[in-house]
């Protein structure tokens, strides 16, 4: 950086400057750990789907909008859009079986981990490994690079302001659960 009031050192434009490679862009977003979810839906038969998450952010207070991001090659991925619902099942400390249950591509996810359907939505959600809930309704899909944005609209949260389970948070590639 330059000083204030000195000509800055010649630099090339940014758009001629190369990307990091795939590793360089994944060891920089492992390095700082965020919070953990299991995204979940439900097929036309009823059927559960889900994967684990940690690329997820709020987005808007007003409206309630929030975002996750979904592989491309996500089987839940196509899912949601034919759905147009989630829910993000943001996990507590002793919900790190959901998480690795969620992250692999088997199956039998929803047989290794208890869920029930939400009343209101029939959404899968996970009581005893999340802290909180948010069942949200598809506003939009982006795709970008290899991934999806799934934006959704809050329709219904268990969330309270007061204390809870400590959330589960994932980094440096480990668990971790976050101590207030």
């Amino acid at each position: 950086m330059s000083a204030i009031g000195t000509a800055p050192a010649e630099t090339a434009p940014v758009e001629t400057v190369p990307t990091v490679t795939p590793d360089a862009f994944r060891a920089l977003m492992g390095s700082h750990p965020g919070g953990v979810a299991v995204i979940t839906t439900t097929d036309a038969l009823g059927d559960p789907h889900g994967f684990t998450c940690t690329a997820w952010c709020s987005v808007s207070l007003d409206p309630p909008l929030l975002l996750v991001c979904a592989a491309n090659t996500s089987r839940t991925l196509p899912v949601i859009a034919e759905r147009g619902a989630f829910a993000v099942n943001l996990l507590h400390g002793a919900g790190r079986r959901a998480a690795e249950a969620f992250a692999g591509r088997t199956a039998e996810r929803f047989s290794a981990v208890p869920w029930e359907p939400s009343p209101e939505t029939g959404l899968p959600l996970l009581p005893d490994d999340a802290h909180t809930v948010a069942e949200c309704r598809v506003v939009r899909l982006d795709r970008a690079g290899d991934h999806t944005i799934v934006l959704g609209e809050v329709i219904r949260t268990d969330a309270s302001d007061g204390p809870g389970p400590a959330p589960l948070l994932y980094g440096r590639r480990r668990y971790a659960t976050w101590q207030a």
